[in-house]
């Protein structure tokens, strides 16, 4: 699988190139797929059937022309519409395929398009780049071959990860001779959708070298902090793990439309039966009053039989009783549909304006759909976020910095000054970063040795690495967005982290420069929940400085902070209240001959090849006591403009909402809590974490004894009503909720709880929750959790996202949305609809989706009446015309009815007409719900239209036949003949149903409701410990082994300096945590996928 690999041995394999297909056509497969798409529509085939019956000249009393010509019309102008739409899905796809790649050919690096990289080839990546295939990674800018890759797309994580490469490849560098010559060959598992694991060989030199995910970059991901690299292509295009988790493009359809199936079905069942009656009257007719006949129509002796004249009196019936359900529906339900997407992409207030992009509607077949969804399922990184990280507030020393809001909602200083702190002063300070209270700054002018330690701390404690660009100006490298937002807090107000060896930190702080030696470095991990540095200053002291979450580092401080720690603690939960991620700073003084004994105790430990682990995690909690709490930072991982306001008017509107997210639990909690998915007021939140099928269960029974126990207690409180549906697993029936709750549930758990015989439960006490909130869910499990709601559910569902780790749920919901954002175009390719902000899904759904909900299901009931009022005419006509089959009205007139007399006036009430305005739309949630319930148009609604249809077409024969029956002129002759006759009932029946458009307004027009202000959406949690800090465990020794840092002649290590890890093991000791963290996630947890 090498750029070298002899062309008789890739015959062997059949690999993939790396062209991309998010289209479902190809000029080959297009007419015949399409056909069959069009002709499972069960109108198009009973209008083929027609087509054929028409052209038997003895049944038929209408010509071919009328039924082939709209035939035609509706398949043609289908097919374009379906051919534009995939056209576009072509030309997005096209741009993807066309991206430019250098690939190593012919010992040169070219530019390559995407699509034409094959597997073995060797590709140069640099940074800021997205990769292009999932890549074996030989050697990069950094030392000891480590890259940086954000891996957003793939699994919602905006953390950096760390990838190296094998040393023995690593040593190739950016040495083109040598890479050229690489000859190495890879044998590898087959392609897979597995993100977290790859196994695999590299044979090169004569030795074997086992490959893991470490090893491996993959598609979608895109390269950070890294200057260049090279990897060997070993999936490309479908074979990456990208594209297996994209899932198939399927071919959607509208509730309605499955809804017109049926009633096609029944309506023909109809038209079989008046056939019958009309061909029974026929037989009985000829046998009785036939006879009398047949002299003056000269009958053959074989043509007498009254059974047969029947048989094909039936056959004649059905073809003129057809208009029930005319072609011409079909052609008006695409017009209405396409000019409601044009609307759509013709919305000013769905257009962002600071990236120029408008609202796009990908698809025309679904727009109604828009105006039924029950149950929304979200991605979080980039959707509801921006990812970005803003420091906003502090504590320090029982006081708090920063800004607060005000009762309306604005942001307003502690301070009176409005104007922000002005750092233009300072050199080297971040330009961006804004703070408005000036308080902090007149603090650290007068020297306030507290304020001054808390910012000494954020400038020590962290994992940032930093460099100058080519213009002199200090860059910083940030695995985390918490870390790099505290690091540049510090940096604006006179603490500036410059630089860091193994053994040394160094800071300036006011202009002054400072070196630290670096003692010890305790890293974070999930369990920890903080991270430590202990660090000896100029003046000889052994400082340790700490930050972690609040519950945590609390448990740690001396008992002389209690009137401190209490401050600290409603600060804390006014923070959290707001949102904000939260973490609280500590220290604590060393004595040199303590840390000496500790210090050795963990070289010992390090040492061992027993219960190392814990024996390390024992030291660290020894050490990390009787801390003095400073204060606590406050960090706002930005929401996008309008979610808040937006998730609590669809909450109104009866929609819920599900987060998925491959995000870690704590960070989707906290944005939760941001947009009021979570608040403090719900009754109950459960999560469940369980590591096996069992213990799951367990959980989801407990939580759903918990729920149903609180239900039977509380007798007061929200009640949230559901309609009842029956589920195929085990006919559950939602029972009333009293109260809001929500469920929290992990990937790994989540697994096991999409297995057959537990999804029952989760399926049942996610529908009884409010909120629920999935955290590191795979690509794959988003889709499953969608597909789990869409089949047991009867529910329409929407799934939005902006990454490719959204692609599988877009396409698996009845509804798709792509947020065109900063994670590339994967999303918006597979999407139905997109746009750029997740605050347009409120006006989408409640104006254009409920518009389009409430014009289509009036377009049909209106339709369906005027039609069953047009032929219904013909069934009693045949009373008295001998059954003969013979029509009332001009076949001209049967053919341009639909396209041309009443046209115009149902186009323009299906396109244009409106119960309410936009505004109204958007102020009264509540009006979106009859959609949800389908409310409009369903098989009770259809039946009074066809009631009133009949009603119609009684009233539309019989009067006209009353007023002319035995009536004659002035000269004696009769005035009625069969055109008058004919003429007189096709212009009552124009008339009529024309005027019966403007009755049916008025008696459906509601009362506008009263146009009020809702009030403004606040975040008003006081949950405690919103903790932020999204690391990944491993880099705290990744920095003090000196692996990551650029120095020629690195500085000698001597006594109390070195480091406490042994740093030559830190690349095994990397993988060995790496692996243990993906077995612990992934022991016995197979997922039948």
């Amino acid at each position: 699988m090498s750029n070298a690999l002899p062309q008789t041995n890739m015959m062997l394999f059949l690999f993939q190139d790396n062209r991309i297909h998010t289209s479902k056509y190809s000029i080959l497969t297009f007419l015949p797929i399409n056909l069959f798409e069009q002709f499972q529509r069960v109108a198009n085939a009973y209008f083929l059937c027609l087509l054929i019956l028409q052209l038997i000249p003895e049944i038929s009393s209408l010509t071919w022309f009328t039924t082939i010509v709209p035939l035609v019309l509706v398949i043609t102008m289908t097919a374009v519409k379906d051919a534009t739409d995939d056209y576009f899905r072509h030309k997005s796809d096209n741009q993807v395929n066309n991206r430019q790649s250098e690939v190593l050919i012919d010992s040169k690096l070219q530019n390559e398009k995407w699509m034409n990289v094959k597997v073995g080839d060797i590709i140069k990546l640099e940074n800021n780049q997205f990769v292009a295939a999932d890549l074996l990674l030989l050697s990069s800018s950094e030392p000891h071959g480590l890259c940086y890759v954000e891996t957003a797309e793939l699994d919602g994580e905006t953390n950096l990860k760390v990838r190296h490469a094998l040393s023995v490849t690593s040593e190739l560098g950016a040495d083109i001779n040598r890479l050229a010559r690489f000859d190495g060959i890879v044998v590898c598992e087959v392609p897979n959708n597995k993100l977290d694991k790859f196994m695999g060989i590299l044979s090169w030199k004569d030795s074997k070298h086992s490959l893991n995910n470490e090893k491996i970059i993959l598609r979608g991901c895109i390269l950070r902090n890294t200057s260049w690299c090279f990897g060997m292509v070993i999936f490309a295009g479908p074979d990456t793990k990208l594209m297996q988790n994209s899932g198939k493009t399927k071919f959607k359809r509208t509730s309605i439309d499955r809804l017109m199936n049926t009633l096609v079905l029944w309506i023909f069942g109809f038209l079989i039966c008046l056939g019958i009656i009309l061909a029974i009257g026929n037989s009985i007719w000829e046998s009785q009053i036939g006879d009398q006949f047949r002299t003056f129509l000269f009958w053959n002796e074989g043509e007498k039989s009254s059974v047969f004249s029947g048989f094909l009196t039936f056959w004649s019936y059905i073809i003129i009783l057809n208009t029930v359900v005319p072609i011409s529906l079909y052609v008006s339900v695409e017009v209405i549909r396409l000019g409601h997407s044009y609307f759509i992409n013709w919305d000013r207030k769905m257009y962002y304006s600071r990236k120029a992009t408008p609202a796009e509607a990908r698809t025309t077949t679904l727009s109604e759909e828009l105006g039924q969804i029950e149950y929304i399922f979200s991605d979080k990184t980039g959707t509801l976020t921006q990812n970005i990280m803003t420091f906003r507030r502090c504590s320090i020393n029982g006081r708090i910095y920063g800004e607060v809001p005000d009762d309306l909602d604005q942001k307003t200083e502690i301070t009176q000054k409005k104007e922000p702190v002005d750092f233009s002063v300072k050199s080297q300070v971040d330009r961006e970063f804004q703070f408005f209270d000036h308080n902090l700054m007149e603090s650290i002018k007068m020297g306030d040795p507290k304020v001054h330690e808390f910012l000494r701390v954020l400038a020590l404690c962290h994992t940032v690495m930093s460099e100058e660009n080519s213009a002199g100006e200090l860059i910083y490298q940030v695995q985390s967005p918490d870390e790099g937002a505290l690091v540049t807090a510090a940096r604006n107000f006179g603490f500036i982290f410059k630089s860091r060896t193994p053994e040394t930190i160094t800071i300036e702080e006011l202009g002054t420069l400072v070196t630290y030696q670096l003692l010890a470095f305790l890293d974070f991990n999930n369990t920890r929940k903080r991270m430590s540095v202990i660090v000896r200053n100029p003046e000889g002291q052994i400082k340790l400085y700490s930050k972690g979450a609040d519950t945590i580092l609390f448990e740690k401080l001396h008992p002389s902070n209690e009137v401190l720690l209490s401050l600290t603690s409603d600060h804390l939960s006014e923070f959290a209240g707001e949102g904000l991620r939260t973490l609280a700073i500590a220290y604590r003084d060393l004595d040199d001959k303590y840390f000496k004994e500790w210090h050795k105790m963990v070289e010992d430990a390090n040492a061992a090849t027993e219960e190392r682990d814990e024996r390390i995690a024992g030291l660290y909690e020894e050490i990390e006591r009787d801390l003095m709490l400073l204060g606590a930072t406050a960090v706002e991982d930005k929401l996008q403009e309008g979610v808040m306001e937006t998730v609590a008017s669809l909450s109104l509107a009866n929609i819920k909402i599900w987060v998925l997210t491959g995000d870690k639990q704590e960070t989707a909690i906290n944005i939760g809590y941001a947009c009021n998915m979570l608040t403090d007021d719900m009754n109950d939140v459960f999560v469940i974490a369980g590591n096996n099928a069992v213990e799951v269960r367990e959980e989801l029974r407990k939580a759903k004894e918990n729920l149903s126990g609180q239900n039977r207690n509380v007798s007061n409180g929200h009640v949230v009503c559901e309609k009842k549906q029956q589920l195929e697993l085990d006919s559950i029936v939602e029972e009333t909720v009293t109260g809001d709750y929500a469920l929290i549930i992990n990937g790994h758990s989540l697994a096991h709880a999409l297995e057959s015989d537990v999804k029952n439960d989760l399926l049942e006490l996610a529908c009884m929750c409010k909120t629920v909130v999935c955290c590191r869910v795979t690509p794959l499990q988003k889709a499953q959790v969608v597909e789990l709601v869409k089949k047991y559910r009867n529910a329409v569902t929407l799934a939005i996202g902006d990454g490719a780790n959204d692609v599988s749920m877009i396409k698996s919901a009845h509804i798709g949305v792509g947020i065109s954002g900063q994670e590339g175009l994967q999303a918006v390719l597979a999407s139905d609809y997109s746009f750029a902000q997740f605050r347009y899904l409120q006006r989408l759904l409640l104006v254009h989706g409920r518009w389009s909900y409430f014009r289509m299901c009036k377009f049909l009931c209106y339709f369906f009446y005027k039609n069953f009022a047009f032929t219904l005419v013909h069934f009693w006509f045949g009373f008295f015309c001998g059954f003969s089959a013979q029509t009332v009205y001009d076949q001209w007139f049967i053919t341009l009815f639909n396209i041309v007399y009443t046209s115009l006036p149902v186009l323009a009430m299906g396109i244009f007409d409106q119960d309410v305005s936009d505004q109204n739309s958007m102020d009264c949630p509540q009006l979106y719900e009859p959609g949800q319930l389908n409310l409009l148009f369903n098989k009770r609604k259809f039946f009074i239209c066809v009631l009133h249809g009949i009603y119609t077409s009684i009233a539309l024969f019989f009067i006209p036949y009353g007023a002319f029956y035995n009536v004659a002129g002035e000269d004696g002759q009769h005035i009625a003949d069969y055109q008058s006759f004919a003429v007189t009932m096709a212009t009552s029946l124009v008339i009529v149903v024309s005027v019966q458009i403007r009755r049916w307004q008025k008696a459906q027009k509601k009362a506008r409701p009263p146009s009020s202000q809702r009030p403004r959406t606040r975040r008003s949690s006081s949950r405690r410990s919103g903790y932020a800090f999204a690391h990944q465990e491993g880099y705290g020794e990744l920095i003090t082994s000196g692996k990551n840092m650029r120095t020629k002649n690195p500085p000698p290590t001597s006594g109390l300096e070195k480091t406490h890890y042994n740093s030559t093991s830190w690349i095994e000791n990397l993988c060995k945590k790496t692996t243990e963290t993906v077995s612990s996630f992934s022991q016995d947890k197979t997922v039948k996928l």
